[in-house]
C-alpha cells in the first residue's frame, strides 16, 4: 500500500506537511473514503484515483453521492465548487514539499472558490424561476 509519510516525516513538523494533511482531508471529506480504504493499494491511492477523476472529468464517478448528485438544483455551480476543491487538494498534494501550495495560498484560494460559488448559486433560480439561495 502506498502511504505518504509527509506529516512529522524524520521527526521534523512543518507547514508542508500541514498542507499535505489538509490536501488528504479535503479528499475524505469530498469521496467519503479514506487512504487506508480496501480499494487502495500498490497501483491506486486516493489521490491518484482522484487525480484520474480530475484528468477524465469524471469527478461525479468519485465525489460522494450526498455531496453532488446531476439531479440537484444548480448542479453546474456545485460541480464546479467540487472541482475547484479537488484540484487545490491536488496542489496540496504536490510530492515535493518545495513546490506545494503554501497556507497562505491555500486560504486565499478557498476565498475565491467561495466567492465565485456564492456567486453563481445567488443568480441561480428553480424551476419556477424563484430565486434559490443555498449555502
Amino acid at each position: 500500500m502506498h502511504v505518504n509519510v509527509e506529516y512529522g516525516s524524520e521527526g521534523i513538523v512543518s507547514t508542508s506537511g500541514d498542507v499535505y494533511s489538509f490536501g488528504i482531508m479535503l479528499l475524505e471529506m469530498y469521496t467519503r473514503k479514506k487512504p487506508t480504504d480496501a480499494m487502495f493499494g500498490e497501483k491506486m491511492s486516493l489521490k491518484s484515483w482522484v487525480s484520474q477523476s480530475l484528468d477524465e472529468n469524471k469527478i461525479i464517478e468519485v465525489v460522494d453521492a450526498k455531496l453532488l448528485r446531476r439531479e440537484d438544483t444548480n448542479f453546474s455551480g456545485k460541480e464546479q465548487c467540487v472541482l475547484s476543491i479537488l484540484a487545490l487538494a491536488m496542489e496540496c498534494l504536490i510530492n515535493s514539499p518545495m513546490e506545494r501550495i503554501s497556507t497562505r495560498e491555500v486560504v486565499a484560494r478557498l476565498e475565491k472558490i467561495k466567492m465565485t460559488f456564492l456567486r453563481t448559486t445567488k443568480d441561480a433560480k428553480d424551476g419556477n424561476g424563484k430565486q434559490i439561495n443555498e449555502y
